[in-house]
């Protein structure tokens, strides 16, 4: 009997030291005592290559326009990607390959940035190589729906995970999350003051008179 009840006090013993463990996950993270994200969103660039040949003092040959053509179609080019050319040591400086790339790259409504990002890889002479770079924004470790109670003052785990993730997802340029866009060197005047004429210039609403409206919705004139 004796020996029973030893037993059973060595598994209550057991019982309540595996209950007092715990993992690093149960750990609470650092407490977040202002306002600010703490999940932040996270813009990714990947650039994509095409090497085409050139025709000489030509830019580019038909065929590999129509190639150029083919992988922005594939690529699904559009507002937010950068188009830039990389040409071969001793390539044709008068700028006719670059104007190839533009031509074709003007159909989507883009231009052909200044300057190439370094890529893997030389160019080969007599050809060129155009690039497209794609940026991404996404918010990682969001939502993040951490159950245990707040125990301090500060903000939760997921706060602004809502508000970073729909930027992320519906800005149209990913880049403007980096740097923005730079603004005009000045500013018309006309266009500032627009809305100021159109408000001393309305004339008030009873000028005309009032209308008399029923209860029944017909109108019967002003006074």
């Amino acid at each position: 009997m004796a020996r029973k009840r030893q037993i059973a006090a060595l598994l209550a013993l057991a019982a309540t030291s595996a209950a007092c463990t715990h993992t690093t996950s149960d750990v609470a993270a650092p407490a977040n005592m202002g306002l600010y994200s703490v999940n932040q969103p996270v813009v990714q660039r990947t650039d994509f290559v095409l090497d085409l040949a050139t025709s000489g003092g030509d830019g580019l040959a038909a065929a590999e326009r129509e190639r150029l053509d083919a992988w922005f179609q594939s690529m699904e080019l559009g507002y937010g990607d950068r188009v830039s050319v990389d040409e071969a040591a001793g390539g044709w400086s008068d700028g006719t390959v670059r104007s190839a790339v533009a031509d074709v790259a003007g159909r989507y409504g883009l231009l052909v940035g200044e300057g190439a990002p370094v890529t893997a890889g030389a160019v080969q002479p007599g050809s060129v190589r155009v690039i497209v770079s794609r940026t991404t924004a996404s918010v990682p470790g969001c939502p993040n729906w951490d159950s245990r109670p707040i125990s301090h003052s500060g903000t939760s785990a997921n706060h602004g995970c809502a508000t970073n993730s729909n930027l992320a997802a519906m800005i149209a340029d990913p880049n403007d999350l980096v740097r923005g866009q730079a603004g005009a060197a000045g500013s018309d005047p006309t266009t500032a003051s627009r809305a100021i004429r159109s408000y001393r210039e309305m004339p008030p609403t009873g000028q005309r008179g009032l209308i008399n409206t029923r209860t029944d919705g017909s109108q019967q004139g002003s006074n």
